[in-house]
């Protein structure tokens, strides 16, 4: 029986190395740089999309040049733009808009993230580049968005952070606000983006007809408000900084053990009663300040600091032993180091490595995204800066090697 369990496991395996990923047979012209736009265009590409990543010459994409490097290459650069071909090209330059369209009519997707206008003034807007191809997908992430008073202003993931209420969330009461540790606006941005893609995609597939997609990431970051929104809107609430406090549910925050900071989730009263049955103090189940939902809101002054007191008494191993085995949901406060070093992620196959030409072996985080039957795979490392110009001019454009070296030579490329 177990000889069986295996050889089906192993002809699962193999049928799900062969399956083709989801994306396959789509080409994605990505005109972004930074972190959103990249960010959504390998999501793609890791699920087996074709990206072409259009660069300035000699320059390339913004973060190539932001510290620290790896064997001379940007540490941000590489985290973002695996499974890539990079061309190099002129957009301003007449032989550089002509490949651009020819690349345009060849494309699926079109991405870019420039500010709202920049891509008309070129002769690219979506009017102009849907004329070029119907079926064309074209993608814009911007700050605030195409339309309303605001819509002109740049936006970089820390302004958009600050302007979306998010900042204002988070912290403690007495202290400033305070951003996200990552670049949480661009990253959200990135994978609405890559959601709003795959849609219009989808569509197509039934209309035959392409059509634009608008993030503005504004719009996204203001939309993770959800229930604070919620509570000023229809609650009569003014959300505030809480630290790590939730405003509708106790215990739900950090405590403090004896060596460590420790996480406690208990959401429901069923979950209060085994955790008090856990750490030893059943009766806290029963007191009437502590015996609902709402109850324990309400005395959250006194609950959070006598829980504080039990757990400070022994080290959060041992609590979170006891808390795990009575079923209760609760974590200790990791070091990116730490994650960096997971067991359970290496086993779920979170950490991928990828050999670069000038990093050499470079560590990243893998696929998130499980899909079964047709799953993406993080395959390439991120390209050297114009590391296909040539292959994608001669093979898939079919421009002759004496035209392609006059390109280079004037600039073009």
């Amino acid at each position: 029986m177990a000889t069986a369990r295996r050889q089906k496991a192993a002809k699962k395996l193999r049928t799900q190395k062969q399956a083709r990923p989801p994306l396959a047979g789509i080409r994605v012209l990505d005109l972004t740089r930074v972190l959103a736009g990249p960010f959504c265009s390998m999501i793609l590409g890791d699920m087996g999309a074709e990206i072409i990543k259009v660069e300035e010459p000699g320059k390339g994409d913004d973060t190539r040049g932001w510290p620290p490097f790896s064997g001379g290459e940007a540490t941000y650069f590489l985290s973002v733009n695996r499974n890539k071909k990079s061309l190099t090209l002129n957009m301003k330059a007449p032989d550089g808009q002509a490949i651009l369209r020819r690349l345009v009519a060849k494309a699926d997707v079109v991405l870019e993230n420039f500010r709202p206008g920049t891509m008309e003034r070129l002769g690219f807007g979506y009017d102009a580049l849907r004329k070029l191809n119907p079926r064309l997908i074209y993608c814009a992430i911007s700050g605030f968005g195409e339309s309303g008073p605001e819509a002109s202003r740049p936006g970089y993931d820390l302004i958009v952070q600050g302007e979306s209420g998010v900042m204002d969330l988070t912290g403690f009461a007495d202290g400033p606000p305070v951003k996200v540790g990552n670049s949480v606006a661009d990253l959200v941005s990135g994978m609405a983006a890559a959601h709003g893609v795959t849609l219009a995609l989808l569509s197509r597939a039934r209309t035959g007809k392409g059509q634009k997609v608008e993030i503005g990431m504004l719009d996204v970051m203001a939309s993770l408000l959800t229930y604070q929104a919620g509570l000023y809107w229809n609650g009569g609430g003014r959300p505030a900084r809480r630290g790590n406090q939730h405003p509708s549910i106790v215990p739900y925050e950090v405590f403090q053990a004896q060596d460590a900071y420790m996480t406690l989730g208990v959401a429901n009263n069923s979950l209060f009663d085994r955790m008090c049955r856990a750490i030893g103090r059943e009766e806290l189940a029963k007191d009437p300040r502590f015996d609902s939902e709402a109850s324990r809101v309400t005395n959250r002054e006194v609950l959070v600091p006598l829980l504080n007191s039990i757990f400070s008494a022994r080290p959060a191993s041992d609590w979170l032993k006891r808390l795990d085995e009575a079923g209760v949901p609760a974590g200790r406060i990791k070091t990116v180091a730490e994650v960096c070093d997971s067991e359970h992620l290496r086993a779920r196959g979170m950490f991928v490595s990828l050999n670069h030409p000038k990093a050499g072996a470079v560590t990243a985080m893998g696929v998130p995204i499980r899909l079964w039957d047709t799953p993406g795979a993080a395959q390439a490392p991120a390209p050297l800066l114009g590391q296909h110009t040539d292959e994608i001019l001669t093979g898939l454009l079919r421009i002759p090697r004496a035209k392609v070296d006059k390109l280079r030579a004037d600039s073009v490329i």
